[in-house]
């Protein structure tokens, strides 16, 4: 499963479609998946279970999110000013 999970994370170009946003406006899942990903790391670093799999969100994130909204939420994130549940 590991394997399998690695080898889609490396054949990975874009953002799949994710039938929760079926609208051109991708705003929302730029931030669910900023989210999900925080939340997993969080998640699986309690457990102290490998954070590979969350590495999926981060990717699917990075395609879609501006930079600069991606710095702000990290800065926010850092500052403990996040206004997401993570």
């Amino acid at each position: 499963m590991a394997d399998l999970l690695e080898e889609n994370l490396q054949n990975y170009k874009t953002a799949p479609f994710d039938a929760r946003f079926p609208n051109t406006n991708q705003t929302r899942n730029c931030y669910q998946n900023y989210l999900d990903y925080h939340r997993c790391n969080k998640t699986l670093a309690a457990k102290k279970q490998d954070l590979t799999p969350c590495m999926w969100y981060q990717k699917v994130y990075k395609s879609l999110c501006p930079i600069n909204w991606v710095e702000k939420w990290d800065e926010q994130v850092e500052n403990g000013s996040f206004p997401g549940k993570i």
